[in-house]
C-alpha cells in the first residue's frame, strides 16, 4: 500500500495527537455504527414512529408491508432501544423510545434534503 504524504511537512503531530485524546473506544464507535444500520433498515418505520404511536396492523397497512416484516424490524428497534411498546388490551401499540431517535433521524432527512 502507498503512503500518502501530506505536502512537504508529512503527519501533523499536533492534530493527530489531539484527536487522539478524544477518540473514543473501538467498542463506542460499534455501536454507533450498528445503531446507524438499525435505522437504514428502517427508516420508514422510524418515520411512522415520528409521527404517531402506532401497531403492527397499523403500520403494516400504511406501508403496505406484511405484519410479519414489520414485527421483525420493530423487534430489530426494540432491541436497539429505539422503540418501546405498551399494551392496551390485545393491542401493542409502538413509539420511539425518546426525542434523540426523533432528533437522528430529522438530522439525517436535513442533511439529504439540503
Amino acid at each position: 500500500m502507498e503512503e500518502h504524504i501530506c505536502g512537504t511537512h508529512g503527519v501533523h503531530n499536533d492534530i493527530v495527537e489531539k484527536v487522539s485524546k478524544v477518540m473514543p473506544d473501538e467498542a463506542i464507535l460499534y455501536e454507533a455504527a450498528e445503531l446507524l444500520k438499525v435505522f437504514g433498515d428502517a427508516t420508514r418505520i422510524i418515520f411512522v414512529l415520528c409521527q404517531s404511536e402506532m401497531c403492527v396492523c397499523d403500520i403494516a397497512r400504511l406501508l403496505n408491508m406484511t405484519q410479519s416484516a414489520i414485527s421483525h424490524q420493530l423487534r430489530v428497534l426494540k432491541q436497539a432501544r429505539l422503540v418501546s411498546s405498551r399494551r392496551d388490551g390485545k393491542t401493542i401499540y409502538y413509539s420511539l423510545c425518546d426525542d434523540h431517535v426523533k432528533t437522528i433521524f430529522y438530522h439525517a432527512m436535513e442533511h439529504v434534503m439540503e
